[in-house]
């Protein structure tokens, strides 16, 4: 990643702080992620391939969900786009609180091999720890990807799998990946 293509990054904590435009982006990312075998098919949203209007509400949803202290949205930008996006949340429960939960890592197709997903997740951990003073981030991966070896090489450890929790299609069932990293 050269410096003209280091991202910026947006944190958005509130409905409110997401104009039109990055709401169009964010929804054209996953959708154009979700085409491409990417695995952040939310509830809501059916099996690829998927259009726009497929994508609006799972999309509406996770932005009506922005809260300061439960749910951050994180953007990475580049020259104004957006090349990926990801969703930190914190449950509320008292005996779970410090943990985090990463959702919808993605980044966008035409922004892939340029590290915008390394540093997503890279970004996402010190808004964890300094931020939400988490001591602790998990995640699901679907098998079949091998983006278990990405999180892998950034420090997250396999912690468990449910075998062929994932039915991306008859007769395709995938393991669901469990990882966590400490703080």
């Amino acid at each position: 990643m050269t410096v003209s293509d280091s991202p910026e990054f947006l944190q958005i904590t509130r409905p409110h702080e997401i104009t039109p435009d990055l709401r169009e982006q964010l929804v054209d990312c996953w959708t154009a992620v979700i085409n491409a075998g990417g695995a952040v098919i939310a509830p809501g949203i059916p099996l690829p391939p998927v259009s726009v209007r497929d994508v609006v509400p799972a999309a509406e949803r996770l932005i009506d969900g922005l809260d300061p202290e439960h749910g951050r949205l994180l953007v990475a930008t580049v020259g104004g786009t957006v090349a990926g996006w990801l969703v930190i949340r914190r449950d509320p429960h008292p005996l779970i609180a410090h943990w985090g939960v990463v959702n919808h890592v993605q980044t966008h197709p035409r922004f892939r091999r340029r590290g915008i997903g390394t540093a997503l997740m890279t970004r996402v951990r010190e808004i964890a720890a300094q931020d939400l003073k988490l001591e602790q981030l998990r995640l699901s991966a679907r098998g079949g990807l091998g983006v278990e070896h990405f999180y892998r090489s950034l420090g997250w450890t396999e912690v468990g799998r449910w075998p062929g929790a994932l039915r991306v299609a008859p007769g395709d069932d995938r393991d669901d990946i469990l990882m966590c990293l400490g703080l």
